[in-house]
């Protein structure tokens, strides 16, 4: 990594904006209603920072730029941000892109703190440069396996797209499940329609069918074929990366929407701060905020400590990663260096398998909490 000087203005005294880059998808194929989400969170961070008094004086001001789940969009949206001056990036909600912007982040030495993407490799080499807020898809994707096993599936269909993503996701699941007795039956959706995935996972005897797949499409379609087979009465349908989390999902599927269980970072019970958070971020969204709005807080919560305490500098910020201790809303956010994890890391938040509620779908239920 080379090192450039700090940006242009890092050091300003004359009460101009202390910038942050947010990258955000927010237009299709993106998935929108996340970044909506991840958006609402960083402004309302935004906004309560600069209520306090800003950054030593100094308005907190976002930069978004749209990355539309565009790798190479990302890409060239962290150069314009770097040329530009922020002080940091934060954001982003697809893995892949976030791979990609924290690859030149890194590249430039600018700070980036991703806020939800998971894949475990977001950089090819240990970097100074990059955070991550989110857990790492191995350890999120072991304790959903863990809770398969005991809900007692031990043939598992994965319905899987072609990623960089979703192939990391199979991985983990087979390499947990296989040790523990479990099967994993990978179904290519390059190859499959919905009438031909209920085939295989009839002919395969899969007990329950995993969607690594992207949403709405071929999500819903595979879910509406699957709950109207009769055939397949009693297959539990999963999905780990979190489709059912957000309302568009039980909008599209009414009474198919419910008993999906996902992986979702919240604690059981909110702290004071959370709670606070939640009200706001309800009324900022007119719905029920997900961790992934959360997330988006909790990401400008650290900067701002950051910035406040060491100034707009990129080389002392990403100096700053380890002397990070912030009350964030889903607990005290630390990051460290984790075996296997390319990034600092904050290991871990709290997470949770949930479902919708068969009775309610617009009520989670907690069916593991780890």
């Amino acid at each position: 990594m080379t090192t450039p000087p700090s940006p242009p203005g890092a050091e300003q005294t004359d009460g101009s904006p202390v910038q942050i880059g947010a990258l955000v998808p927010l237009t299709r194929p993106g998935w929108v209603e996340a970044g909506r989400h991840l958006l609402a969170g960083l402004e309302l961070a935004v906004h309560e920072v600069n209520n306090s008094g800003g950054i030593v004086g100094r308005p907190l001001e976002l930069v978004v730029r749209d990355t539309a789940a565009d790798p190479r969009k990302a890409a060239a949206a962290v150069d314009e941000l770097a040329r530009l001056g922020v002080a940091a990036l934060a954001g982003e909600y697809h893995s892949v892109v976030a791979r990609a912007a924290a690859a030149r982040a890194d590249a430039l030495g600018l700070p980036f703190l991703c806020s939800s993407a998971v894949l475990d490799s977001l950089t090819e080499q240990p970097t100074e440069c990059v955070a991550r807020l989110a857990p790492a898809q191995s350890h999120g994707w072991r304790i959903y396996a863990n809770f398969l096993l005991g809900a007692g599936h031990s043939r598992i269909a994965t319905a899987a797209e072609s990623s960089v993503y979703w192939a990391s996701g199979v991985r983990i699941l087979r390499d947990y499940l296989a040790p523990r007795g479990g099967t994993v039956i990978e179904l290519d959706m390059r190859e499959l329609d919905p009438t031909g995935v209920c085939d295989e996972l009839l002919a395969n005897r899969a007990t329950a069918l995993l969607l690594l797949v992207g949403h709405p499409e071929p999500a819903v379609s595979i879910v509406k074929s699957v709950r109207r087979d009769q055939r397949l009465t009693g297959i539990m349908i999963g999905a780990p990366a979190g489709q059912p989390e957000f309302a568009e999902w039980a909008t599209l599927l009414g009474e198919d929407s419910a008993s999906i269980p996902f992986l979702r970072y919240l604690p059981e019970r909110l702290s004071p701060l959370g709670a606070r958070v939640e009200t706001a971020l309800r009324e900022r969204l007119a719905q029920t905020p997900s961790f992934v709005a959360f997330e988006g807080y909790d990401t400008v919560a650290v900067l701002a400590d950051l910035l406040r305490t060491h100034g707009a500098d990129w080389v002392r910020t990403a100096e700053s990663w380890p002397r990070v201790a912030v009350e964030g809303t889903r607990g005290q956010i630390q990051f460290s260096r984790t075996p296997g994890i390319s990034v600092w890391q904050w290991a871990w938040t709290p997470i949770q398998v949930v479902d919708r509620d068969p009775a309610d779908p617009d009520r989670f239920r907690i069916l593991h909490a780890d």
